[in-house]
């Protein structure tokens, strides 16, 4: 049984089938038999679980398994506590309402690298950096909550999941790595 983490570029579809016009994890990844425990979309970056085993990618993506995922988000804008407060309870988005999850505001990652291309500078509106915890992970579901308190995500980069992360295990784009089960 494989356990493989990756850090997945920006603009990378999450698939190892070709696709016309963008790389995909076999443009990363050269082994045989793995699959994404999950995804992420071409637009977000970061951690991504591949493994061989499919009662493992269950255990990993399967929402009834609740795995805490984690991700750091440029939002344009700065966050007041009224808009960290709706983004932390249950937030109704139309087709669905999200679970509780954790928000904090916080400084700008160190440790994590530019992306590119560069996300679009605004010197008249400022950006901010949250971090969100949630245990949930529906289709573009953190671009869609922080849009629906007036932050627009910039950048998405997933940074953990479970007690996986990439501050722990630091990989740049498009780097990977097997780890021991």
């Amino acid at each position: 049984m494989k356990l493989i983490l990756l850090n997945k570029p920006f603009n990378v579809m999450c698939q190892f089938s070709a696709h016309p016009t963008r790389p995909t994890l076999a443009d990363y990844v050269k082994i045989p038999h793995i699959y994404p425990a999950g995804r992420l979309d071409a637009d977000s970056e970061g951690l991504l679980l591949l493994t061989d085993d499919g009662q493992l990618q269950n255990r990993i993506s399967h929402p009834d398994h609740k795995q805490a995922k984690t991700y750091l988000v440029q939002v344009e804008g700065t966050p007041g506590r009224e808009a960290l407060e709706k983004l932390r309870q249950p937030l109704d988005l139309g087709d669905f309402v999200t679970q509780p999850c954790i928000v904090k505001h916080i400084h700008p990652p160190e440790w994590l690298w530019p992306r590119t291309p560069p996300v679009r500078d605004r010197a008249s509106i400022p950006t901010s950096w949250l971090s969100m915890t949630l245990s949930e992970g529906k289709n573009r579901q953190v671009r869609r909550m922080t849009a629906a308190v007036g932050l627009p995500t910039l950048r998405l980069v997933r940074s953990s999941i479970g007690g996986y992360s990439l501050e722990t295990h630091p990989l740049l784009p498009g780097e990977w790595l097997e780890v021991k089960l």
